[in-house]
């Protein structure tokens, strides 16, 4: 298959993905894949994981040579940004010293990320339907990831 019938496929799946009240597997796959070949463009070896509005994974897939440490750093990313209802580039903000959730990354049994690549994902309505989580490069690269995904969501 090549590249111009694959982005066919992920547009063909994202299209009406919008209007659901949570993640399917299909879905994610589809997202996990534009957000693989971004990754590919940039030279990062990312792994992408994706949960439901209840913060379960749906998928976590590695690409190629990518760091073991992402695969749960990515989960926590996906899971913080649903459980706080947040991009976890603004929870850095929240949680700097002095700051109002300073310390909070030490809740959660350790699952709260407080740096950047978690993007919550909502429907049409506003609602948040799930999460997705990059781990693998800088946290500017991992935050440019995310909300590429994003972005590719709500296109949809």
């Amino acid at each position: 298959m090549n590249e111009k019938d694959m982005k066919n496929i992920i547009e063909a799946v994202m299209r009406d993905m919008t209007d659901v009240s949570s993640i399917t597997l299909e879905i994610a796959l589809s997202l996990a894949q534009a957000v693989r070949e971004k990754a590919s463009e940039i030279g990062v070896k990312a792994v992408v994981a994706i949960a439901d509005r209840g913060a379960n994974p749906v998928l976590v897939q590695c690409m190629d040579d990518s760091y073991i440490a992402s695969y749960d750093i990515a989960l926590n990313k996906a899971y913080t940004s649903v459980a706080l209802k947040m991009p976890t580039w603004k929870l850095s903000e929240l949680a700097k010293p002095g700051s109002s959730l300073y310390g909070i990354q030490h809740t959660n049994g350790g699952k709260i990320v407080i740096f950047g690549g978690g993007e919550p994902l909502c429907n049409r309505n506003g609602e948040i339907i799930g999460a997705l989580g990059v781990s693998g490069g800088s946290e500017s690269e991992d935050t440019a990831l995310a909300a590429y995904g994003k972005e590719i969501f709500e296109k949809g």
